[in-house]
Order: structure tokens, then C-alpha cells, then sequence
């Protein structure tokens, strides 16, 4: 009977960090500066990414304050094979395969904020939307392709594959609707997600999320 329950207490503790969820309406709360919280996100490709679409909510104080990571997707060949960063004073930094773009902006407010990042390999065009407002479009390692062999981190960014973190790059405040795609969404596609239409995101999925989170992270209500 102990052994009984000590297996259901064991089976409670790590579903409350790992698994496939719906986290509709939910967000990830990382609290305070840590360079031992994070979120790993699972996925499984069977072929390189030629072309993709990343969109996600974020809200925190930081942007006055410090660079931070939004997104951060690392292979072993390569820590930052998808990164998109807040770099202060200077705006969102978009990479692919360690190579980076800069989409200026004069200041992220402390709203919660839209994003939508795309790429794709035939043209190397990078795009970015905020808040359902399009940047001028990039140009981005064209003719590239990104390994499936993913590490993919929300709330720090990987210097290496699944680690390297510096607690002063890391999020602090909230993250959700993390979703994406292996092509790139179109104007009116992204304007559908932007005001909370679904498009059944096939590489990451926010209402069936398979997840681990690693030291003060938590599952709360989302604010916006």
C-alpha cells in the first residue's frame, strides 16, 4: 500500500512538469532572474526545415532594462539555429544557422506583446510581425536548411545545445501561445493567429504542448 502511493505521488510531481497539455488560455511564469529556469519544448521532425512560422505572446519589465531571449531553437551543430532575442536599444534580433538580422524598434512597451517570426530557405526572406504590424522583410541565409535534431528553450538562450545559459539573457514574466509552423504564414494567416484564430500548427502546438519545465516555472491564467 505505501509503495502504492509513494508511485502515485512520484506520477503527480512529474506530471506537473512534463507532458502534452492544452495550455489554451495559460501562460509560463518565470518570476525572477534565473539562470536554471526554463521550458523545454518537444517536437519530432522527420526532415529539415526549409521555411517555418514562430508566434508567441510575451509580457515583461525588461525591455528598458536588458537584452533578454524570446525564442531560442539549438542543434549541436549549432546553438542558435533559430533565435529571436530583445536586444536593448536596438530592437529584435531574428537569427538562422548563427547568422542575424536586426528589426529595429525604439522601445518594447511593457504591454504584452505579439509576435510572429518566418524564414524561408528558396528566398531567404525573414519576416517579422508585431503585434499584427509586418516590419520591412530581411534578407536571411538563403538556401539554408535547419538540422531536426532540435533543442528548444523558452525563457533562456542555449550557447550551447540544451544549456550554456547566462542568467542576463534570461525572460523575465510571462510567455504563451507559443505555436509553429514548417511554412511560412501568410499576411491574412498571421492575422488570423494575431487575433487568437487557430491554424493547426504543425511543429509546435500550444492546446496540445509537450513540454518539460526545469526549476521556478509556473503554469498560471494568462494577463492578456
Amino acid at each position: 500500500m505505501e509503495r502504492l502511493l509513494w508511485c502515485f505521488l512520484v506520477l503527480i510531481s512529474f506530471s506537473s512538469v512534463s507532458g502534452q497539455t492544452d495550455l489554451y488560455k495559460k501562460a509560463f511564469v518565470f518570476p525572477k532572474e534565473s539562470g536554471n529556469s526554463y521550458v523545454s519544448l518537444k517536437t519530432q521532425l522527420k526532415e529539415p526545415l526549409k521555411a517555418f512560422t514562430v508566434c508567441l505572446h510575451f509580457y515583461t519589465e525588461l525591455a528598458s532594462t536588458r537584452s533578454y531571449s524570446i525564442f531560442s531553437y539549438a542543434t549541436k551543430q549549432q546553438p542558435n539555429e533559430i533565435l529571436i532575442f530583445w536586444s536593448k536599444g536596438k530592437g529584435y534580433t531574428f537569427g538562422v544557422r548563427g547568422k542575424e538580422v536586426l528589426f529595429q524598434s525604439p522601445g518594447n512597451t511593457e504591454a504584452p506583446t505579439h509576435i510572429c517570426a518566418s524564414w524561408e530557405s528558396a528566398s531567404g526572406i525573414a519576416e517579422l510581425w508585431v503585434d499584427g504590424k509586418p516590419r520591412v522583410r530581411k534578407s536571411l541565409e538563403k538556401g539554408a536548411s535547419l538540422g531536426t535534431d532540435a533543442s528548444i528553450i523558452l525563457g533562456q538562450e542555449q550557447d550551447a545545445f540544451a544549456g550554456g545559459f547566462d542568467r542576463n539573457q534570461c525572460l523575465v514574466g510571462d510567455i504563451g501561445d507559443v505555436n509553429m509552423w514548417d511554412f511560412v504564414l501568410s499576411p491574412e494567416e498571421i492575422n488570423t493567429v494575431y487575433v487568437g484564430g487557430t491554424l493547426s500548427p504543425n511543429v509546435l502546438n500550444w492546446q496540445a504542448l509537450n513540454y518539460e519545465a526545469k526549476g521556478e516555472v509556473f503554469v498560471k491564467p494568462q494577463l492578456w
